[in-house]
């Protein structure tokens, strides 16, 4: 089912007023002297800053760097605004306003190359749970047993019983077919090499797992 598109009030105003602030900015920086995608570029600068630094106030609200930044732009911002409304004579910007638009572009980059690169803290881990013990559960004191005390026959109840030897591995049985196969490997081997093959070449030739191949290289008497 196809949900309906209702416009929103809040965002229509957004696009309104980012509009107004964009033309404002763009008619500054081309009144300063900065003339065709140059003026275009400004409002752009002048936004994105202002994006990078509240994206960084969202995750830190503490963080004075990104205040002074968002500051920063946010200023740069509201003076196109009040520079454009008639106060100021755009056909003869004074030389201290073309200074200060002719260095923006380096104080943007500087601003979102700090944003960008600035270590964000990393909160510390949870406590567990388990470690936690609340302030009004009363603790519960540790009685000691003298060992002592105990009987002799209460202490051999409770002393663990050995542990019983576990069943020795049966011996897989090698078919005779194999252990033919496998003895002209090492004979093969001997009278090319002169020595006896090792147990464990002759399991890499075989391919067998290790049991079989130990109990193949028993036969043999390579072990």
């Amino acid at each position: 089912m196809n949900r309906s598109i209702r416009p929103d009030a809040v965002l229509i105003q957004a696009a309104i007023a980012g509009a107004l602030s964009f033309a404002h900015l763009h008619d500054l920086a081309s009144a300063a002297g900065q003339s065709g995608w140059k003026a275009w570029a400004y409002p752009i600068s002048v936004d994105l800053l202002m994006v990078a630094a509240w994206r960084r106030l969202r995750t830190n609200r503490r963080d004075r760097a990104a205040w002074a930044w968002f500051l920063i732009a946010l200023f740069a911002s509201l003076g196109a605004n009040i520079a454009t409304a008639g106060l100021l004579d755009l056909a003869n910007v004074p030389a201290w306003l073309r200074i200060v638009v002719s260095g923006w572009p380096a104080l943007a980059f500087l601003g979102g190359t700090l944003l960008a690169h600035s270590p964000t803290p990393s909160t510390p881990p949870p406590a567990p749970a388990s470690a936690a013990v609340p302030a009004d559960e009363p603790t519960v004191p540790e009685v000691e047993v003298s060992r002592e005390e105990e009987p002799a026959s209460e202490v051999a109840e409770l002393a663990p019983a050995a542990p019983e030897p576990l069943p020795a591995p049966a011996t897989p049985a090698v078919p005779p077919a194999l252990l033919d196969h496998a003895r002209k490997i090492a004979d093969t081997h001997q009278a090319s090499t002169g020595a006896p093959i090792a147990p464990d070449t002759l399991r890499a030739r075989l391919g067998l797992p290790a049991p079989m191949a130990d109990a193949i290289a028993a036969h043999l008497q390579l072990t």
